[in-house]
Formats: structure tokens, sequence, C-alpha cells
């Protein structure tokens, strides 16, 4: 390779390297900033609101809520599609007393897919 030819591919290596360096990677992983119900809390049953609102846009059809039931069964909740863009909604029906897990898993604007837990307490009505 001549020498020309050479120093113009390490220019061209150096700046791809520099450009890397310099942009800001994203940090727009999806984090929970609330919830309904709250983590660790009791609600009345037997119908349960979920609400799940995250610091980033969510996308909903690649996105799941699946609830845990007393005796380890699990349930699939169907998201509601009328929510905002950082926001996860389902109803719960039908839910007995008991102690319950609701497993979300969410892919944020960023391509990343972030998973969490919320235990709580269902009570008589």
């Amino acid at each position: 390779m001549p020498p020309g030819r050479r120093s113009l591919c390490a220019i061209i290596l150096f700046a791809a390297v520099v450009a890397f360096l310099i942009v800001a990677p994203a940090v727009a992983h999806a984090i929970l900033l609330e919830s309904n119900p709250p983590l660790k809390s009791a609600v009345s049953g037997p119908d349960v609101p979920i609400k799940l609102r995250f610091n980033v846009r969510i996308d909903a059809p690649r996105s799941r809520l699946t609830l845990i039931h007393p005796d380890g069964s699990a349930k699939a909740l169907e998201i509601n599609k009328q929510t905002p863009a950082d926001t996860l909604s389902a109803e719960a029906t039908g839910l007995a007393p008991g102690a319950y897990r609701l497993r979300w898993q969410v892919l944020a604007s960023d391509g990343h897919i972030t998973r969490g837990e919320i235990p709580f307490t269902v009570t008589p009505s």
C-alpha cells in the first residue's frame, strides 16, 4: 500500500475511534417510576387496576405483564392499548385474598429489555 493511502486509512480510523468515544452513550433503559399496586402493598380485591409508569417510552406491543397467583400459577394480563407512551396498564380481575407478584417485562425506546417484579397482597373487600 502506498504511503499516502496508508496515512489516509490511519486518519480515517483515528477519526472513527474519536467519534465513537465522543458520542455519549444512550441512557434510556426503562426505569420504573411509579406502580399501582405499589411495591409490597395491600390492596382491596377482587379487581385490581394495574398501572406502571416508566422514565422512557415503552413499546407496549412487545412488553408483558404476568400475574403470579398465591398457588404459583401464572396468568398473562392483557395490556391496555389506550395509555400514554411511558405507561403500561391492565386489569387483574377476580383475585382471591393472598400474596401475588406482578412480573413485568418492557422493551424501552433504546431497544433494551428491562424486567422486574412487584409483590403485593390482595385483602378481602
